[in-house]
C-alpha cells in the first residue's frame, strides 16, 4: 500500500468521524433547544389583591411552582391588572392570560347552565359533595361539554368548597320577603333571578366594586362570600346588618382555569402536578376558611359592631320554590342546563340520603360543651 492510499484512508476515517459527530449533535439539538428555562405563565384573578380569594389564587401558583421545582413559574396578578373580573373567561380562552382564578357564576352571562357550579341551593349538596358530583358523578364531562359549546378555548379545575354564604348586608334586618322588595341589590348568576323574583333590583358587580357602590347610594343591599372577604372588603363601613343563612348560593367553588393551547403544550409530568395541585389546594382552602372566618366573624362583632342574624325559614322556603321555577324555566330553554340540572338531582338524591342518615348533628355537642352549661369548661 502506497503512502497516498493510507492518506486517503485516514482522511475518509477523519471525515466520517467528523460526519457522525455532527449528525449526532444534529439529533440533539432540538432537545437542547427546547430546554431553554422556567415556562412561565401569567395570571389574572378575579378579585382584589388584598382579598384572601387573591390570597387562595396564590397559595395555588405557589403549590404548582414549588411542586415543579421551578420549571412552571405561574405569575398571579389581581382583577383589573389586565382584563375587568367579569372579562377572564374570554382572556384566557383567546390566549391574552395564561389562566386564572375565580368562580365559574361569574360565566352566567356566556352560559346559564355555568352557574350551575355554585349558584343555587345544590339540590340539598354543600360545596364539597357537589365536587364529588363534578369528579364521580359526571360533572367534569358534562363542564367539557359546556365549554365547547361556547368555544371556550379552555381547561378548568373547580376546586375550593365555600361554605354557605350570607344571604346578604342590609341596612336594617329582614323579616319577612316583603323587606327585600324595592332594593337595589347585588348578586351573581342564577341567583340574580331568585333575588329579582323576590321583588329586589339587581345589579351583577364584581367583588371589589360592591362596597363603593353601597357608599355612593348605588346599592341598597349586598351579598357577596364570607366573614374575611366582607371584612377585608369593607362591608362593615357601609352596613351593620348581616343576615346568615341562605340557599342562594349555598354550594360554590373556586375554578382554577388555563388556556387550553398553552396547557396542552406542557409536558404530561407538569399536567400530573398541575392536577394534583389542585387538590392539594382545595384542602387547603378550606382548611384555612374555617381558620380565618372564624376569628373575622368574631370581630365582625366585637371590633366592627356588626349585628347577625338568621335568615327567616319563611324566606328560605321562597327561596326554594323560586329557584325549583327559575331552574324549569332555564331547563326548557336550555338543553345543557336540563342534562346538568337532571344529573345533579341523581346525584343528589343519592349522596344527600347516605349524609342526612349517617352524619351526626353537632348543634346537639355545640350546645352540649358552649352553651349554658358549658360542659367544655369542666373538663
Amino acid at each position: 500500500m502506497t503512502k497516498s492510499t493510507k492518506d486517503k484512508r485516514t482522511s475518509r476515517r477523519r471525515f466520517l468521524k467528523v460526519t457522525a459527530a455532527g449528525a449526532a449533535a444534529t439529533v440533539a439539538a432540538p432537545a437542547a433547544i427546547a430546554q431553554t428555562g422556567p415556562i412561565s405563565m401569567r395570571w389574572q384573578s378575579t378579585w382584589p389583591s388584598k382579598d384572601i380569594f387573591h390570597e387562595y389564587a396564590l397559595d395555588y401558583a405557589k403549590k404548582v411552582n414549588d411542586m415543579t421545582g421551578g420549571e412552571l413559574k405561574i405569575e398571579v396578578l389581581p382583577a383589573g391588572a389586565v382584563v375587568p373580573a367579569f372579562g377572564l373567561l374570554d382572556a384566557v380562552s383567546k390566549g391574552v392570560l395564561d389562566g386564572g382564578h375565580g368562580v365559574l357564576v361569574y360565566h352566567y352571562g356566556k352560559q346559564t347552565a355555568l352557574a350551575l357550579w355554585g349558584s343555587g341551593p345544590g339540590f340539598a349538596m354543600d360545596a364539597n359533595m357537589l365536587l364529588a358530583w363534578h369528579r364521580y358523578g359526571g360533572g367534569k364531562e358534562l363542564l367539557e361539554k359546556l365549554y365547547a359549546s361556547i368555544n371556550a378555548n379552555v381547561v378548568s379545575f373547580p376546586y375550593g368548597p365555600m361554605p354557605t354564604q350570607p344571604f346578604g348586608w342590609f341596612k336594617k334586618p329582614i323579616a319577612k320577603a316583603e323587606d327585600i322588595k324595592g332594593l337595589k341589590f347585588r348578586t351573581v348568576g342564577i341567583s340574580i333571578d331568585v333575588y329579582t323574583a323576590q321583588g329586589a333590583a339587581v345589579n351583577a358587580l364584581p367583588g371589589g366594586e360592591i362596597v363603593s357602590a353601597m357608599d355612593r347610594g348605588l346599592l341598597d343591599a349586598a351579598e357577596f362570600n364570607n366573614a374575611t372577604s366582607d371584612r377585608i372588603l369593607g362591608f362593615a363601613d357601609v352596613s351593620k346588618v348581616c343576615m346568615l343563612q341562605s340557599y342562594h348560593q349555598n354550594a360554590e367553588q373556586f375554578e382554577i382555569m388555563f388556556n387550553k393551547d398553552k396547557y396542552n403544550a406542557l409536558p404530561d409530568k407538569m399536567k400530573a402536578i398541575i392536577a394534583n395541585a389542585v387538590d392539594a389546594a382545595s384542602a387547603d382552602m378550606s382548611w384555612k376558611a374555617i381558620d380565618r372566618y372564624s376569628k373575622d366573624y368574631i370581630e365582625l362583632q366585637t371590633k366592627d359592631n356588626v349585628k347577625f342574624y338568621k335568615t327567616p325559614d319563611a324566606i328560605l322556603k321562597q327561596q326554594l320554590e323560586i329557584y325549583d321555577e327559575v331552574a324549569k324555566k332555564k331547563s326548557a330553554e336550555n338543553p345543557l342546563f336540563k342534562e346538568i340540572v337532571q344529573s345533579q338531582i341523581a346525584f343528589a338524591k343519592r349522596a344527600t340520603q347516605w349524609e342526612q342518615d349517617t352524619v351526626v348533628g353537632r348543634r346537639m355537642a355545640y350546645d352540649h360543651y358552649f352553651g349554658p352549661n358549658a360542659a367544655a369548661k369542666k373538663i
